[in-house]
């Protein structure tokens, strides 16, 4: 750690880098309650629209193995200004785009920026705070990553039912502003930086299989499983992800150190963050499609209904820092995963006369159980590993969570749509169009529920594996080696 950076000095450069972590995360779910608004705005249908946050969270996937090598190569605060330009590029551009291709490309261009700036903090955190002070720091930053969500839906259910869908990006541009403008001002280095190689043959490897298995998966709801070009890009996709991986192992200086998940801790708390991200991203896609399409509610409705939960989950988080830093992992994780059961079991038979007051308390609970998992998560992790693995460890997570939360959504929206198809072709011709959407909707995000339902009891039988609890008030590398294979 840099001894010359003070305890104030700290709490500035924290500042700083979470506002800028706020509106990355903020800009992240600010669409999802307008993708409806999306879709009839530019004639596309749900498997098409998805791409603005599945395509958004691919950029993010491809980007965060090159973080590791933009952090030994660049400076914090380099890295952090350009992340912020391509945040405000990206927003200038969707703000004024005519058509969808537009669109889709400024969040492209956001997404660059939103990628650098999480495993920028990460590593960051790891620098500044020895382990037995990470949960609590973790929780804290928690607050204000979790809050953006939190009032993201309500905030882009309002502006798409009183202003204009472009007011979601230009709203953000003033912000921006700001954060760039005291990041100039106040933002200092961590650490010291060295001409680290780009290994170019690891890049394209890793682009090529992570763009391949998202398409393919991406592109099944509306092509079908059996589909020879939905095959054909998975199986391409897995192979050159193999083939990056292989890579990896065998280099000197790897793009993305895997010798990470040597260490057993991290790779459970992968395992269970690869879960947990599908769940997550997967609500957040599917509970407004359901309010909107299958209900009739408006996007400031649905956003509203959101609201509560995720408020809750934002002030819950520093709690759960300092019970992490108490407790250890595992009674958090079990915790959490019984509350993220049980409202996902509250809503596998949904229908016409489900209450938007179920809705609410069902949400309220999934985001109680979720402040339990996702802060927690990271900082066991990270803890599990050396302090030279830091940027290795922190890049690969967030390359599994970025991956995980888009193949999630693209699997549940293949179901739905599977699903919502099927059931509209068997109801009767005599129905109205309206009435039939609704219906199949409904239906549709039922059955996609189940699914995840199966995905948060699968991820409660993995926490028992968790060890009790993380040891404390130990130096990184003596906590990494007791918690190694």
């Amino acid at each position: 750690m840099n001894k010359e950076i003070t305890e104030s000095n700290k709490k500035i450069l924290l500042l700083v880098l979470i506002s800028g972590c706020f509106l990355s995360t903020l800009n992240q779910t600010l669409l999802n309650v307008a993708l409806s608004s999306f879709m009839e705005e530019f004639n596309v249908k749900a498997a098409t629209v998805q791409w603005l946050s599945t395509g958004f969270m691919l950029v993010n996937g491809v980007l965060v193995p090159i973080t590791a090598f933009l952090m030994q190569r660049f400076t914090t605060r380099q890295l952090f200004i350009s992340s912020m330009f391509f945040l405000l590029i990206g927003s200038v551009i969707s703000a004024f785009a005519m058509n969808f291709g537009t669109l889709l490309t400024g969040r492209m261009i956001q997404a660059i920026g939103a990628g650098i700036i999480m495993p920028l903090m990460m590593t960051v955190i790891l620098y500044l705070y020895p382990a037995e002070q990470r949960g609590s720091v973790m929780g804290k930053i928690g607050f204000a990553v979790i809050f953006a969500p939190a009032i993201a839906p309500t905030l882009s259910g309002f502006i798409i039912e009183f202003v204009s869908w472009r007011w979601l990006f230009i709203g953000l541009l003033p912000f921006l502003l700001i954060v760039i403008a005291l990041a100039f001002k106040y933002l200092t280095n961590v650490s010291e930086t060295k001409k680290a190689r780009l290994e170019l043959p690891s890049v394209i490897l890793s682009t090529i299989g992570f763009g391949c298995i998202l398409f393919g998966f991406s592109t099944a709801g509306s092509k079908g499983w059996q589909n020879p070009i939905v095959l054909t890009t998975i199986i391409a996709g897995v192979f050159f992800t193999a083939l990056f991986c292989l890579r990896q192992m065998k280099s000197k200086e790897p793009l993305l150190n895997l010798s990470v998940f040597k260490y057993k801790i991290f790779t459970l708390t992968s395992l269970i963050n690869v879960l947990i991200t599908m769940i997550m991203y997967a609500d957040l896609i599917l509970l407004p499609i359901y309010l909107q399409d299958g209900r009739g509610f408006t996007a400031f409705e649905a956003g509203l209904l959101l609201l509560p939960g995720a408020i809750i989950n934002a002030f819950l988080s520093p709690v759960t820092g300092r019970m992490y830093d108490k407790y250890g992992a595992k009674p958090l994780f079990i915790t959490g995963l019984v509350f993220v059961s049980i409202s996902m079991w509250g809503v596998i038979d949904l229908n016409e006369s489900t209450t938007y007051m179920y809705l609410m308390v069902r949400t309220i609970i999934l985001r109680i159980g979720l402040s339990f998992i996702t802060m927690p998560l990271n900082t066991a992790g990270l803890n599990a590993l050396p302090r030279e693995l830091g940027s290795h460890g922190s890049a690969v997570n967030n390359t599994i969570r970025q991956l995980a939360g888009a193949i999630g959504t693209a699997v549940v929206i293949t179901l739905y749509t599977i699903q919502a198809t099927s059931y509209a072709s068997e109801l009767s011709e005599s129905m109205t169009a309206d009435k039939l959407a609704s219906l199949a909707s409904i239906f549709g995000s039922s059955s996609a529920y189940v699914f995840m339902l199966v995905l948060s009891l699968a991820t409660l039988i993995l926490v028992f594996f968790a060890p009790k609890k993380s040891p404390k008030n130990t130096h990184d590398k003596g906590l990494a080696q007791q918690s190694q294979s």
